[in-house]
Order: structure tokens, then C-alpha cells, then sequence
């Protein structure tokens, strides 16, 4: 036994001066649920809305690597355990840096927050139905990111702020842990500018195909889309909201299954969504507004409309926990059912 622990410790060592100009984090987050949902056949369950870890650090200082891995869901499903992102970036000038792997897509501002960050019980639906978390053309939940190489920087520092960030990228445009199914490419970008301390206004956009085979035949759709986003975040405040408009048509049946396309649906689509996070008590308590709205075929007709509401309570800044409410109008059900309650209770722990 004492030789095995030699062992273990020359190798420990070993491991430190061959590693001596790379840094190791781990860390990870935890997001636990509870929800009740009052609509024509009320439901009421326990779950996890996410769990990850995550190994990240830098190696000789001008590169930053991050490995994430998603650990709930049903394995062997395409929705299981998997890797979320394992990606490096070569950050030497901070007024262009390159990074590649699968990385989140450069498009809107929601898309880039961490569950926990972003505030809500889910993100607005123009980032989750239009931004490769549930995406409306079919594709398996990406939570945001795709496989390829994107380059963005930071210029004009004033008032120890950046004025202007820009994002550029390239992707195959099947989501994560894929292989792309075509020769074309997604190609995404965008720019925001901070006028005024804590304020951003962007735009961005996206102009891409996704994939499908099915028994040896292969269909595809248009995914081009346009981004307007806007955040104000003095202190403990927060202000946000983004319109997303979609051009392109969708499969019937989501994460495979057959090659049939959606033509009724349509070939549009938008969503936009506004929310105020306003501090109760300082660091610790807050309420929150959102007003959400999709429309899955570009009308009113079928529009998916949630007016939510909340609370959470900071512990420490790793723990968090999370009340909302939300009233929604869905006219994509049948008439006389459009309207139900829904409630959702959420603890948040990082690490």
C-alpha cells in the first residue's frame, strides 16, 4: 500500500512539472426544479434542469481551454449525458481572439449567459426556439452551441468599458456532437456598443442550412435569421430584451425521425421577449418581471404569449433559490383552452 501511494505521489509530481504552464478549474452548476402546470391536463413533477461539470483553465497563458459536460437526461438518448462544449481560445490581444471546437453560436446576447445568469425559469423563446436550445427547424437541444471556429474582440476601451465587441464565426450547423451532413456552412456574426457605462445595444445575424438523413435520403431547410438585443445592467439591476426573426422552413418531427418538412407551418417565424430584474435587498433578494412572446409561424393566429413573474434569494452567490410564476396564452391550443397557470420553483448551486 505504501508503494502504491509512492507511486501515485511521483506521478502527482510528475504530472505538476510536465503541467507547469497549465492551470486546472473544476467547477460545475446544479439546477434543480419543481413544477406545477395547470392547463387542460394538469401536471405536477419533480426534475433537474440541469447538471454539468466543467474542467477549464489556461495553458501558457495566451490559450484558455473549456471542457463542459451536461450530466443529467436519459443515456443513450441524443438528449442524455454529452459533452456541451470543449473548446480553446488564443486570447494574446484582447482586441481579436479566435476560438474553436464546439462553442456557443455567435448570435444575441441571452445565448451567452449561463442558466443560472440568465435569471428565468427558461430562457425567452427567441433564444429557445431560435437560437439551438429547442430549435423550431428540428435540431437536437444544443443550448446554444455548434461545432466550429468563431473570432471576436473588444476595442476602444473608454471609461474602463469596451465601446465596441464583435463576433464572427463558422459552424457546420448541425448542433453539437454532430457531424456536419453538408459542404455548406453556417455563417454567424454580429456587434454591440456600450454608449453609456453598464448599457449594450447589438445586432447580429445568422445565414445557414440544417441537415437531415433519413434511410439513406437526405432533406434540408433555410435557418436565416436576424437578431436586435439590447441589456442595461447598473448595479443590481437588470434590463434586457431581443427580437429574433427566422426565415426558413422546419421538419415535422423533431431530432430526426423522417425527412417530412412543415410547408403549413410556414417558412417564418419571431419571437422577442422584455424583462426587468429589479434588487429587493441588495445582492440577496429580487423581483422579477418578463413578457415573452413566439410567434412559430410569423402571426398572430398562433402566438405563444407568457407573462411571468418572480422572486429569488441569494444564500451566497453559489446558492440560489428561485419562485416564478406565469400566466400563459397559447393559441396554438384549441379554442376555449388557450389560457393556464403554470409554477415553478428552483434551487441553483454552483461550484
Amino acid at each position: 500500500m505504501k508503494r502504491l501511494s509512492v507511486i501515485i505521489l511521483l506521478m502527482l509530481l510528475s504530472f505538476t512539472l510536465v503541467a507547469q504552464d497549465v492551470t486546472l478549474n473544476v467547477g460545475g452548476m446544479l439546477l434543480t426544479r419543481y413544477r406545477y402546470t395547470a392547463n387542460e391536463t394538469p401536471s405536477n413533477t419533480f426534475g433537474i434542469r440541469t447538471a454539468r461539470l466543467q474542467f477549464s483553465g489556461r495553458v501558457l497563458d495566451e490559450f484558455a481551454y473549456n471542457l463542459q459536460f451536461k450530466m443529467d437526461g436519459t443515456p443513450n438518448s441524443i438528449n442524455g449525458p454529452r459533452v456541451l462544449e470543449a473548446s480553446v481560445e488564443w486570447q494574446k490581444y484582447k482586441a481579436f481572439r479566435v476560438k474553436a471546437g464546439q462553442i456557443k453560436r455567435a448570435f444575441a446576447f441571452e445565448t451567452h449567459m449561463s442558466p443560472i445568469d440568465q435569471g428565468f425559469y427558461l430562457q425567452g423563446m427567441a433564444i429557445y426556439k431560435l437560437a439551438g436550445y429547442n430549435d423550431r427547424v428540428g435540431e437536437q437541444s444544443s443550448t446554444g452551441r455548434d461545432l466550429g471556429i468563431m473570432v471576436q474582440g473588444d476595442l476602444f476601451e473608454y471609461d474602463d468599458r469596451s465601446i465596441l465587441h464583435y463576433m464572427a464565426g463558422i459552424y457546420n450547423g448541425q448542433g453539437i456532437n454532430v457531424a456536419d451532413l453538408n459542404n455548406s456552412k453556417d455563417i454567424m456574426g454580429g456587434f454591440w456598443v456600450s454608449p453609456v457605462q453598464d448599457m449594450r445595444i447589438g445586432v447580429s445575424g445568422w445565414r445557414g442550412r440544417y441537415g437531415r438523413k433519413y434511410e439513406g435520403a437526405y432533406a434540408e431547410v433555410d435557418r436565416n435569421r436576424y437578431a436586435i438585443s439590447f441589456d442595461y445592467t447598473p448595479g443590481d439591476w437588470t434590463v434586457r430584451s431581443e427580437y429574433v426573426h427566422s426565415n426558413g422552413f422546419a421538419f415535422k418531427n423533431p431530432y430526426g425521425g423522417n425527412l417530412d418538412i412543415d410547408t403549413e407551418l410556414g417558412d417564418k417565424a419571431d419571437a422577442w421577449y422584455a424583462l426587468m430584474i429589479a434588487p429587493l435587498v441588495p445582492e440577496t433578494l429580487h423581483a422579477k418581471l418578463r413578457y415573452d412572446v413566439y410567434r412559430d409561424n410569423g402571426a398572430w393566429d398562433r402566438t405563444y404569449t407568457a407573462y411571468d413573474f418572480g422572486l429569488d434569494f441569494h444564500v451566497t452567490s453559489h446558492l440560489i433559490f428561485s419562485a416564478f410564476g406565469s400566466y400563459v396564452n397559447d393559441r396554438r391550443l384549441a379554442a376555449g383552452r388557450h389560457n393556464y397557470f403554470m409554477f415553478d420553483l428552483q434551487m441553483g448551486l454552483r461550484f
